[in-house]
């Protein structure tokens, strides 16, 4: 599974420096020539990090910063500020916001790429981010909840559960089932973006997904994803499996459908 980056950068020669190397280095790369259209791509893309200038044509990247800090879908993503600006100051303005790091112009793009694998993999270890997937997860779930039951935010929390996701990784893999479990974190961001709100929270807790939604047709919400996911799964089974209606086990010559397909189900979380 690739890395995703976010460049948030109006000069175009360094946004063609940077998605070049990073592509070259196996990332999945998005470009943002300026700060509304890069708060867009990272709710749209939602990235494992973020590399945002300070300095941009429309707003500046501290409040770009605050602005994806603010809505739940991007407000755990990482985030490295890159920037003509070296004083105390500028580095302190941007770390108070909940940057991850503060990078100068000029970079050594060697070093920039230790940096951003760095802040990824600290989020791994530190289990801040799930990493098949780049959704919250641990400690960051954990203060979601308390912070909205703290201010009374009104919600439904749902636990969404792959059903017979073990017996698959079981049968393909482990290859095949994070791959598996990375497409429906994939399903389960989008169904949130066209009928979810602004507000709502995606995050992961073992093998199954985390949703607190202030959607008002949650019913819809669910369907969505129930929908998309089973239709994308029957991509990851051999034909044979499809025809049987489920993972086959031999019996000499007979082979039966022992697991049924995957689906995506829904529960209250208490």
């Amino acid at each position: 599974m690739r890395k995703r980056l976010l460049i948030i950068e109006d000069d175009f020669d360094v946004a063609e420096l940077l998605t070049t190397y990073f592509q070259y280095a196996d990332f999945e790369v998005a470009h943002g020539a300026n700060g509304r259209d890069g708060v867009e791509l990272a709710r749209l893309t939602m990235p494992h990090v973020i590399l945002l200038d300070v300095m941009l044509p429309d707003i500046d990247g501290y409040d770009v910063c605050t602005t994806l800090r603010q809505v739940a879908l991007t407000r755990y993503i990482p985030i490295i500020f890159l920037t003509q600006r070296g004083e105390r100051a500028d580095k302190v303005a941007g770390l108070s916001l909940g940057a991850d790091d503060y990078v100068t112009k000029p970079f050594d793009i060697e070093e920039l790429c230790l940096r951003v694998n760095g802040v990824i993999d600290r989020a791994g270890r530190e289990c801040l981010h799930e990493r098949r997937t780049g959704l919250p997860t641990g400690c960051l779930v954990h203060d979601e909840r308390i912070r909205r039951r703290e201010t009374g935010e009104s919600g439904l929390e749902l636990a969404l559960v792959i059903e017979h996701f073990e017996e698959f990784r079981d049968v393909f893999g482990f290859m095949a089932a994070d791959e598996l479990f990375s497409f429906a974190g994939h399903v389960v961001t989008e169904a949130v973006k066209q009928v979810g709100t602004t507000d709502d929270f995606i995050g992961v807790e073992g093998d199954a997904f985390m949703l607190m939604t202030y959607s008002e047709e949650p019913v819809a919400l669910v369907e969505e994803i129930r929908r998309n996911f089973v239709n994308g799964a029957r991509a990851f089974y051999p034909d044979v499996e499809l025809q049987h209606g489920g993972v086959a086990t031999a019996h000499g010559t007979r082979r039966s459908a022992a697991t049924p397909l995957m689906v995506m189900q829904a529960y209250a979380y208490n």
